[in-house]
């Protein structure tokens, strides 16, 4: 792959490790080992059995604490610890060939991770506010569904996958951005009653 064609596996890998940094690691290991991708030297530290069975675990116990309003919003929380620096970890992998990681893709990696996992998190909170848990499975369903699509198109077509999650990334936080404003707008003051 050319450099501009890791550096876009690497930022796609940042996005995707702020929704679901587990299920993310799992996968780019299983590619590895399964010869669907080529992996960077630093990126090699993915497919060790620890790490692949670790990842493995924790990915299903997200898949099923990610459907269960109230903890979703909690466990996002604790996430934040796990799915910025893995986040900067893969975008700044993808584009080591040497092994070494480059602080400008570690700053790169953890703010694109940091940005979509704050939606992620933000949209889950106000989903959080609705009574019903339907929309709540939808929604986790939905991310289940972009990081495992987006993993298997940045196989093949990495501009591609970029391009989706970010009319994906770009299209949820204009959504959140008008439920908020319409949830939270100022009303104006009623009038006193005269006297």
């Amino acid at each position: 792959m050319s450099e501009a064609h890791l550096f876009a596996v690497g930022i796609l890998l940042a996005w995707l490790a702020g929704i679901r940094a587990y299920l993310t690691v799992f996968g780019v290991g299983l590619a590895g080992v399964l010869g669907w991708l080529e992996l960077p030297e630093a990126l090699q530290v993915t497919t060790s059995p620890w790490v692949l069975g670790v990842s493995g675990v924790l990915a299903l116990v997200e898949f099923f604490t990610d459907k269960i309003p109230g903890v979703d919003s909690a466990w996002d929380l604790l996430q934040t610890l796990a799915r910025i620096p893995a986040g900067a970890f893969l975008a700044a992998a993808a584009l080591s060939p040497d092994g070494e990681l480059g602080a400008g893709m570690l700053a790169t990696g953890a703010g694109v991770a940091l940005t979509s996992h704050l939606l992620k998190a933000g949209s889950r909170a106000m989903l959080n506010t609705s009574p019903e848990p339907v929309s709540n499975l939808a929604a986790s369903g939905s991310e289940d569904v972009v990081v495992v699509g987006a993993l298997g198109l940045a196989l093949a077509w990495p501009w591609l996958a970029l391009a989706l999650v970010l009319v994906v990334g770009i299209g949820s936080a204009l959504a959140v951005w008008l439920v908020w404003r319409r949830v939270f707008r100022r009303r104006p003051p009623a009038a006193a009653a005269p006297p």
